[in-house]
């Protein structure tokens, strides 16, 4: 793309900003996007100039020297993406996709594929597009073509392009059997696609160490018969909006199996620390079909125990993987953020449970408290033994829902 033609897609300034929104107008909303932004960084919605000056400044921070773009918003979308591997010789294969719709304030929860909620014939149309832009722009290696998709019409939009391999690749992984950094390490080496035996697989040659030439646009791979449904783990609030949390972590227990496979960044006695991104752990679970590797992961993640100082999002993600919008399907990008706007869902620990842990937790600080204040009476010569009787017996009271 020619530099001036790409310069006049994005916006410098404020002002430049302003003058763009005014162009696309505030009806159905705006989004502020940075190119170089991901994860949630560097995205901001807006629906009023006076919101946009605001949130444009912001952006700019968290990304800094980013071109930005601005963009109508697209309600009721679906957020499909295609993985896509490119080779030198201008060969592009898309690898299915994932479907990535459940997320708060744009950044992903869950990730599943392949995406069911488009029909085969979208879905393949969305795979071709992505595969004639990576050989248009001599894309190599591996990305992600992203697009919003609206399931009411069956129009979808391209979103952009993420020229890296994405944390849920493990998805892709799992329903195509093709080891994607492997992968891009054969296409470094100059390997042409169609001979790298696992993509071969895939396209269900005989030979899966042939050297016949695969047209990747025209032929069709196999049918894919496995679901996988991924899980983020993040040390985050979900009684206050997924507000992040930090502080040391004790313990982590996780036991991968055959149907489920899951990864932490870090272990016990380790921590979160304040300036690290929330997200310490991933799930992924599969089964025959969605609701198979539904269940699947439901039960992994009531197994976890991840014990310390931070709050996880574990007992929340089996609520929302119990909603009927889930199970059904019916999710779009604002399902999320719109149950933690209402509340419509929440965690609820039963009221024994909850009163004794604060009586065992007000009894463990009180036996500390006056146990050090023995002890320092003893290193001043003092041998009263007076306090160790309010260590062995004392009361304690509880306030709980007003009782």
């Amino acid at each position: 793309i020619p530099d001036d033609t790409f310069e006049k897609a994005t916006c410098r300034t404020v002002e430049e900003a302003v003058e763009a929104a005014q162009k696309i107008g505030y009806e159905n909303g705006i989004m502020i996007k940075a190119s170089e932004g991901g994860g949630g960084k560097g995205i901001r919605f807006v629906d009023n100039e006076g919101d946009l000056k605001n949130a444009y400044i912001q952006v700019q921070n968290e990304v800094i020297g980013s071109p930005i773009f601005l963009m109508q918003l697209c309600k009721n979308a679906r957020h499909l993406e295609v993985q896509i591997v490119g080779d030198q010789h201008g060969n592009a294969v898309a690898l299915n996709g994932r479907d990535c719709s459940t997320q708060r304030r744009f950044q992903k929860i869950f990730e599943e594929g392949p995406p069911v909620i488009a029909p085969k014939e979208t879905f393949r149309e969305m795979e071709r597009a992505a595969q004639r832009l990576t050989q248009n722009i001599g894309y190599i290696g591996a990305g992600t073509v992203e697009y919003l998709f609206n399931a009411d019409t069956g129009k979808f939009f391209f979103l952009e392009l993420n020229p890296r391999l994405q944390v849920e690749h493990p998805v892709t992984e799992g329903i195509s059997l093709v080891n994607l950094p492997a992968t891009q390490l054969q296409v470094a080496m100059g390997i042409p696609l169609y001979n790298i035996p696992e993509i071969r697989r895939f396209y269900g040659k005989e030979d899966m160490y042939g050297t016949d030439v695969i047209d990747f646009l025209e032929e069709e791979y196999k049918p894919i018969d496995t679901h996988v449904i991924a899980a983020r783990i993040t040390a985050e609030n979900p009684d206050e909006g997924f507000k992040p949390t930090s502080g040391s972590i004790e313990r982590i227990k996780f036991q991968s199996t055959s149907d489920v496979w899951g990864y932490f960044s870090v272990g016990s006695n380790g921590g979160i620390h304040e300036f690290a991104d929330s997200q310490f752990g991933h799930l992924f679970a599969k089964g025959a079909n969605r609701e198979q590797a539904r269940k699947a992961l439901v039960l992994a993640l009531k197994e976890i125990e991840v014990r310390g100082e931070i709050r996880t999002t574990v007992e929340y993600l089996v609520e929302l993987l119990e909603t009927d919008d889930f199970k059904q399907n019916t999710i779009d990008t604002s399902w999320l953020d719109g149950i933690l706007k209402e509340k419509s869902v929440s965690v609820e620990q039963p009221d024994d449970l909850v009163v004794v842990s604060a009586a065992v937790f007000k009894a463990f600080d009180h036996v500390k408290t006056q146990s050090d204040e023995v002890k320092e009476s003893f290193t001043k010569g003092q041998v009263s033994t007076s306090g160790i009787v309010g260590i062995n017996s004392f009361g304690l009271e509880i306030a709980y829902k007003d009782v």
